[in-house]
């Protein structure tokens, strides 16, 4: 099972003041780019993996989705997503994506943000996701980057021109990470990019557009924050196609 780190009281109440949990699609700096990935929504049934507060979910609606089905493991944020989603055709339910099981050709979009770098066993979930597709369906997740991931030290390092820089241990041994973010003890799952790739194409999936996204400019000016982004890649955006 994974870990249900979202349920926690700490983390939970961290976690609900981020600016993206605040602001939703609007409130996370990759959504453009993510949105750019996307097929025409019209029409599609969507299964959205580890769906948050529901914020994708309601939004495909908005974009013709004749069905979503949105699935997380945290009850917290099931619980508010389905006090913010008033529509019949979106429909919440709580799920393990570690022992994820879906019926054949169910879906003609999976969606997942943020959340399979929590899971362990990745092969066994892309080869569920294949499954639930129908031929010609889409498949576009994003994770944080590898290399984001990576680091096994606390903090920054300075270069000799005084800039920061992440330290990037161990890329190659890949597996569980416990990192304190938003709480103590999170842990996560590092593959390297060579890993998450190679393991949809062994599945069958077509891969169609690779984004290792940075903010732009216009992102920093309007969140300076996000400056420090520039030092390595922040996210893995992947859009693939059965």
């Amino acid at each position: 099972m994974a870990q249900n780190i979202y349920d926690t009281p700490e983390f939970f109440e961290g976690y609900s003041h981020l600016n993206r949990s605040v602001h939703g699609l609007d409130g996370a700096p990759e959504w453009p780019a993510i949105r750019a990935m996307l097929p025409d929504l019209q029409g599609r049934r969507i299964v959205d993996l580890g769906c948050g507060f529901g914020w994708f979910a309601r939004w495909a609606r908005t974009q013709g989705a004749s069905q979503v089905l949105a699935l997380d493991l945290s009850e917290n944020m099931l619980a508010r997503a389905k006090a913010e989603t008033p529509d019949s055709a979106v429909q919440y339910v709580r799920a393990d994506l570690e022992s994820l099981e879906h019926p054949p050709a169910a879906f003609s979009l999976a969606y997942s943000s943020l959340a399979f770098h929590y899971i362990e066993d990745f092969g066994r979930l892309v080869r569920t996701i294949f499954d639930a597709l129908l031929p010609g369906a889409h498949l576009v997740f994003t994770i944080e980057h590898p290399i984001y991931m990576a680091p096994m030290h606390p903090g920054w390092l300075l270069r000799e021109d005084g800039r920061k820089t992440w330290p990037v241990d161990s890329y190659a041994i890949e597996g569980a990470r416990v990192t304190d973010w938003l709480a103590k003890g999170v842990v996560k799952h590092h593959r390297t990019m060579g890993t998450t790739l190679n393991t949809l194409i062994r599945t069958g999936f077509t891969i169609r557009h690779i984004q290792e996204w940075h903010p732009a400019p216009e992102d920093i000016a309007f969140q300076p924050t996000l400056a420090e982004e520039l030092e390595r890649p922040m996210m893995l955006l992947v859009a693939a196609q059965r």
